[in-house]
C-alpha cells in the first residue's frame, strides 16, 4: 500500500512536562479534545484523591469518578456510569490500570480517550490495547488509540523509580520485538511494516544511547517518547507486532509458570537480551546489556528472582503463548539441553561484557 493511501490513527496531542495535571483545564480546552469543557475524569485508588484535588481546580464542573482493581469488571462497571451524561471526552488520569480501564471503558461506549501519565512503567499510555484482569488472568483487549497523551514528569520523577525502570525495559524490547518481526519477514516471508518498524525502533534507540539517568528531565521525556512511538507503531501495525516478540513471550510464560515474579518491563527487558543473544548480534547485545544494568535492570534470571532451571522452563514454555508468532525461540526450537547450553553460553557472554 503506497505510504500516503495510510491511513494512521495517531494522538492528535501529545505533551511531556512538568505541571501538567494542574495545568490540565486550559489542556482539555484544545477544541480537538473537548468542544463544550464536558470531559469525565477518572483516577485510581492511591495518589487519586491528591491527583483529584490537584486538577479540579482548573477543571471547574468536571465529574471525577475513582476506579480501582484493573478488572474487566471495573471498566464495565464506570463505562456504564459514564452513559448517565454526555462527555466530549473520557480523561485518564494515573498509572497503567487506571488508564487501560478508562480506555476500555471509553472504548466501549464509543468515547474519546485522553491518557495523562504519572508513571511511565509501560507502553500502555497511548498503545491501542488496554490489559486488564479477567477470570483469574490477565488479558489484552484492542481499544481505541487516546487522541491526547500527556505525561506529567512531576509525578514520574517522585514516583517508585522500579516503575520508571519497568519502562526501560519495555521501551528497549522494541528493538529485540522488531527483529524477530524481520527475521519472520525472511523465513516465512510474513509483511513487515516498514513505517511501524521505524517508529518503535527509533524511540528504542534513542532511550538506549541517551547518557542521562532517571533523574534527568531529558532522559525521562526520551523514555516517555520512546513509550508513546511504541504504542504509535502498534496501532500503525494493526497488531503489536513492532512491540511484542520472543522477549514477551518469555514474560508471559514467566506470569504463567511463576506469577507475580516482576514487573512486565523488567521481565521484557531480560527476554529481549536473551533473544538478542540467541540471534547472534554481538554488538546489539552489548548495547542493550550495558542500557539494562546501567539503569538497575535485571540482566540474568537471578535479577528477577528466578534460578536458571525455571528461565530454562520459561523460555520452553514460551512459544505457547502466542503460538500465531514467529520469534527467534520458534525459529531455533530449542530443547531444554539446548536452552541451558545457550543460557550457560549468555552468562558468559554477560560476564565479558559487564565485569
Amino acid at each position: 500500500m503506497p505510504l500516503l493511501a495510510r491511513t494512521v490513527n495517531t494522538p492528535l496531542v501529545i505533551e511531556v512536562r512538568r505541571g501538567a495535571v494542574a495545568d490540565l483545564g486550559p489542556l482539555l480546552a484544545d477544541r480537538r479534545i473537548s468542544a463544550g469543557g464536558d470531559v469525565a475524569v477518572v483516577v485510581g485508588p492511591g495518589q487519586g484523591e491528591k491527583i483529584a484535588n490537584l486538577c479540579q481546580p482548573s477543571l471547574g464542573s468536571a465529574d471525577m469518578f475513582t476506579v480501582t482493581g484493573g478488572t474487566i469488571d471495573a471498566a464495565n462497571e464506570l463505562g456504564d456510569r459514564l452513559r448517565s451524561r454526555h462527555y466530549d471526552a473520557v480523561v485518564g488520569i494515573g498509572g497503567g490500570k487506571t488508564i487501560d480501564t478508562a480506555k476500555y471503558a471509553a472504548t466501549r461506549y464509543g468515547m474519546p480517550m485522553v491518557t495523562v501519565a504519572t508513571s511511565l512503567a509501560n507502553d500502555g499510555i497511548a498503545s491501542p490495547t488496554a490489559s486488564l484482569d479477567h477470570e483469574g488472568g490477565k488479558g489484552s483487549y484492542g481499544v481505541h488509540m487516546p487522541i491526547a497523551v500527556i505525561v506529567d514528569l512531576d509525578f514520574v520523577e517522585n514516583g517508585p523509580d522500579r516503575q520508571t525502570q519497568a519502562g526501560i525495559g519495555d521501551a528497549v524490547s522494541n528493538i529485540s520485538a522488531c527483529a524477530d518481526w524481520e527475521l519472520a519477514h525472511r523465513v516465512r516471508d510474513e509483511p513487515v511494516d516498514g513505517l511501524a518498524v521505524t517508529l518503535a525502533r527509533t524511540g528504542a534507540e534513542a532511550l538506549v544511547n541517551h547518557p542521562g539517568t532517571i533523574t534527568d528531565d531529558g532522559f525521562l521525556t526520551t523514555l516517555a517518547e520512546a513509550l508513546i512511538l511504541g504504542g504509535i507503531a502498534s496501532s500503525v501495525a494493526g497488531s503489536t507486532r513492532p512491540a511484542s516478540g520472543g522477549d514477551h513471550e518469555i514474560s508471559h510464560a514467566i506470569d504463567r509458570l511463576f506469577p507475580g515474579t516482576a514487573s512486565h518491563g523488567e521481565q521484557v527487558g531480560l527476554g529481549a537480551l536473551f533473544c538478542t543473544f540467541l540471534r547472534d548480534e554481538p554488538e546489539r547485545f552489548a548495547q542493550l546489556a550495558g542500557c539494562l544494568h546501567r539503569h538497575g535492570l535485571a540482566v540474568d534470571p537471578a535479577g528477577l528472582g528466578l534460578t536458571d532451571e525455571q528461565f530454562v522452563e520459561a523460555v520452553q514454555y514460551a512459544p505457547r503463548t502466542r503460538p500465531d508468532r514467529y520469534t527467534i525461540l520458534e525459529h531455533l526450537a530449542m530443547s531444554p539441553t539446548e536452552t541451558r547450553e545457550r543460557l550457560a553460553d549468555y552468562a558468559g557472554a554477560l560476564r565479558d561484557h559487564l565485569d
